[in-house]
């Protein structure tokens, strides 16, 4: 045989490469190496019968195999250096549709628009075409998204893992004005974006038992012998910086059979017992967040979180193994941050996999552990702190319940020798949960097993620190941090606001995608009556674009010239869409009082979802829908007030949103919403806000000024002062004519004529508790809401007000974010890649 051939893949565009097809940026190369995946990769020998997935599809690979190069290049710079990989673990991976952000990270989207409109397409039916992965439930799953972005613009080798959900998040319709849950198939299509790795892939253990026994040495030892074993599939999509060279990786897990089909079975013709496996298997990666109401939909969450921390934890060993060092330094070489809760089972899936696998000795393994791993709260609700029966726990995970009673035992001595006969203390701080039925506390967990904490939020993380992690600080208070949130400009901005995006670049240079820092030089431009002009005619066209889907999706004329009132997040009580819908009854009663009456034309705009299982929210939805209904067919409301309840809220639709908005609702209950991320992609899209003093409102007020910020409400501490003095919304209630008007009306069967007791369960929640304390803030809201509509009438100043909010939204860069956990928490440095030159692999040598 003859001698191999010398193999070069080259980067550069010379258009004669034969590798130029896939790597060159030309308008020639993305032209010649579409043509070539329409027909090699699609089977379609003649373009003009593709259909429009067909040409999505050939335009995505594409786009991908430009990615691969820079993640060739990434490879190749990484060899034989010494650094520190981030490995950001969780449960939700909101990544919303690739083509456009990675069409925009390379640098070539005006151009590649351009030069396909001239040949007749238009990559907006690509985007379009696009399915969006839903992989997550809302802001945690977004913010995991923002994160990777940054992760890569930055150049911090990186490793997002999670799960491979074969069905994400439902696709919302309604149905005589409720909620109706569709299955999101996304991958029903294909996605060109993954690569399936059947050759990474490992064992995970679950339930049966253990075995104590003693090694060769006499060291006491355990087995865990388990009843069953899946394999988790490591699937990898690529994450590209910002015009840099640096391509990290997303990589989800799927779960299989270990033994897919059991001919055995099959030819005794027991037909179901073939397959039992294959289907019991791949049912624990199917669906994201399964119904946990019942005790199977609990035991898969929880069989869900530990798949795939031990797959991502296996998979870290082995690449650490790979490179020659040795399981004591684990932690130098990894950084992992628990992304919530969810995650936080590695703690003790790593110390099994030290002590058991590896005979490491306690002390060192816990060493590595501690030193490994940091977690992020993102709650304050004591409720969604997570827990689990120990019955479940130790019936599925029984070796991790006897590694987490040992990490708890020697716990409690630290808390003993720090606080002498403080039982209380004693109890508060153990990870398990004495009271009632014995529960295992996940955070508490992640509390004791990581080497930092970190809130999400300034008053987020003061709130951690004094209730519900109080106990915590006080013993390792070092260990606290606060890292506001951040929204990456890229897919924000650049992408789903190009009008502004080019307004902005036109004025102060293309460097603020980069920096968000640098938007502050808006300011200079903030009373340049040309530069409003421009700025409102960026917003109108977006109100336009918004106004024709909301037409396409619900059939409702909205006036693109009304002020956009808009509160688009997650369905929950605490975020208050029912005090919105209180105040639009206000707006509705006083113009039926007074139909001459002179008021500011409003569009109010809903969106989000309700989790299959929560009743209440559910009803919050159908009372929106049943007030749009009445005021948007009454005749007197016409060119005044119009509700809008625009459907199925995702990453692809909050792309149209957030652009077009006027006002940003954000009145969460003060002290109930660790940051959010919707409140700064609203404002750094221009749109004004209206909220309390909570989460990351806070630092948003400061960084705009008080002066372009509409509060309104109790703060965090009169909210708890009220609730100790015993707060009566009843009294409220009886003593606000207004309110009781708004609350008449819903109860006497005003919106719902056919079902007068329709709405009851939730007025009787209001009127007799009122956990979120709508009537305390009822009056306030309402009359801020009267600014709100004085100050739109003043197109001057509310322009102004509009730029200014965005020239002051540096901080709110997820590269802000990153940056100081690679400081303060990680200990991560970029790591270069030179795009220069080819990759070359020699004769023998391994690619």
């Amino acid at each position: 045989m003859g001698k191999k051939p010398v193999r070069k893949a080259c980067t550069g565009d010379d258009g004669k490469s034969s590798e130029d097809v896939r790597s060159g940026l030309s308008l020639g190369s993305l032209w010649r190496a579409y043509i070539d995946n329409l027909i090699c990769v699609q089977g379609r020998g003649i373009p003009e019968i593709a259909t429009p997935n067909d040409r999505y599809m050939a335009f995505a690979y594409t786009v991908r195999d430009r990615m691969m190069y820079r993640a060739a290049h990434a490879l190749h710079a990484y060899m034989n250096k010494d650094f520190k990989i981030v490995c950001y673990l969780s449960a939700e991976f909101l990544m919303g549709p690739h083509l456009g952000n990675n069409l925009i990270n390379l640098g070539i989207y005006d151009e590649t628009r351009q030069a396909f409109k001239t040949a007749g397409y238009d990559i907006e039916d690509f985007l379009e075409q696009e399915t969006e992965p839903g992989l997550g439930n809302g802001g945690l799953g977004r913010l995991a998204a923002c994160y990777l972005d940054s992760l890569a613009t930055l150049e911090i080798p990186s490793i997002g893992y999670g799960i491979r959900y074969e069905f994400g998040i439902f696709d919302q319709e309604l149905s005589d004005g409720w909620q109706v849950e569709r299955t999101d198939m996304w991958l029903h299509l294909g996605n060109p974006w993954e690569i399936a790795r059947p050759e990474i892939s490992f064992d995970v253990k679950l339930g049966g038992r253990t075995e104590p026994y003693r090694d060769e040495e006499g060291r006491y030892c355990v087995r865990w012998v388990p009843h069953r074993i899946v394999k988790g599939i490591a699937y990898d999509t690529p994450i590209l910086g910002y015009r840099v060279g640096t391509c990290n990786v997303l990589r989800l897990w799927k779960a299989e059979a270990t033994e897919s089909f059991d001919l055995e079975a099959f030819n005794h013709g027991d037909y179901y017992r073939a397959v039992e496996d294959k289907v019991v298997s791949e049912n624990l990666t199917k669906v994201l967040y399964p119904n946990d109401t019942q005790l199977q939909g609990k035991q898969l969450r929880l069989e869900q979180q530990y798949f795939f921390v031990s797959c991502s934890l296996q998979d870290m060993i082995r690449l650490h193994l790979a490179r020659g060092k040795g399981l004591g330094t684990f932690h130098e070489t990894y950084a992992v941050q628990l992304n919530d809760t969810h995650p936080s089972v590695a703690i003790a899936e790593l110390m099994r996999i030290l002590v058991d696998d590896h005979r490491m000795d306690w002390e060192t393994a816990w060493h590595v552990t501690k030193n490994t791993f940091a977690y992020t709260n993102h709650t304050l609700l004591p409720e969604a702190l997570e827990k689990w029966s120990l019955q479940l726990f130790g019936a599925l995970l029984p070796r991790h319940l006897e590694i987490i009673f040992e990490i708890n035992r020697r716990f409690l001595d630290e808390v003993r020798t720090k606080f002498p006969g403080d039982e209380g203390r004693m109890a508060r701080l153990s990870l398990i949960d004495e009271t009632g039925n014995r529960s295992l506390r996940m955070a508490h967990l992640a509390c004791v097993g990581c080497h930092a904490v970190n809130g999400v939020a300034q008053l987020h993380t003061e709130l951690l620190k004094s209730t519900v992690l109080r106990d915590f600080y006080e013993m390792s208070p070092e260990k606290f941090s606060n890292k506001t949130n951040g929204v990456t400009p890229r897919r924000w901005m650049v992408l789903s606001n190009p009008g502004l995006t080019a307004l902005i670049t036109e004025r102060i240079g293309a460097e603020w995608i980069r920096n968000l820092d640098d938007l502050r030089r808006l300011e200079e431009f903030a009373d340049d009556r040309e530069f409003h002009d421009r700025w409102r005619r960026v917003k109108l066209d977006n109100k336009k674009k918004l106004a024709s889907r909301i037409r396409e999706a619900t059939g409702i004329v909205v006036d693109p010239g009304t002020l956009f009132d808009v509160q688009a997040k997650r369905i929950h009580e605490y975020k208050r869409q029912h005090l919105n819908i209180l105040h639009i009854i206000a707006l509705y009663v006083r113009i039926k009082l007074n139909p001459h009456t002179d008021m500011t034309p409003r569009t109010c705009i809903f969106s989000g979802k309700a989790a299959p299982g929560y009743f209440m929210a559910k009803l919050i939805i159908k009372l929106i829908t049943s007030v749009a209904k009445v005021i948007n067919n009454d005749p007197d409301m016409e060119g005044r007030l119009k509700v809008v309840f625009f459907p199925d809220f995702n990453v692809k639709n909050g792309q149209r949103i957030y652009p077009a908005a006027d006002l940003s609702e954000q009145i969460s209950t003060a002290g109930k919403e660790a940051s959010g991320t919707g409140n700064m992609k609203f404002a750094l899209n221009g749109a004004l806000t209206i909220g309390t003093l909570d989460g990351a409102n806070v630092e948003i007020r400061e960084e705009v000024g008080a002066e372009s910020f509409f509060l309104f409400g109790l703060t965090a501490e009169q909210v708890q002062e009220m609730k100790l003095q015993g707060y009566d919304p009843s009294a409220l209630y009886a003593s606000n004519p207004r309110l009781r008007g708004v609350i008449e009306l819903i109860r006497g069967g005003h919106f719902s004529p056919e079902n007068p007791d329709l709405f009851r369960p939730l007025l009787d929640s209001l009127t007799e508790q009122d956990e979120y304390m709508l009537f305390a803030d009822f009056d306030s809201y309402v009359d801020c809401q009267a600014e709100v509509a004085a100050a739109y009438r003043d197109t001057e100043r509310w322009t102004r007000m509009s730029i200014m909010n965005t020239a002051r939204m540096g901080k709110f860069s997820s590269d802000r974010a990153i940056r100081e956990y690679c400081r303060d928490i990680w200990k991560a440095e970029p790591v270069r890649v030179g795009m220069s030159g080819c990759l070359e692999w020699k004769p023998g040598g391994r690619a």
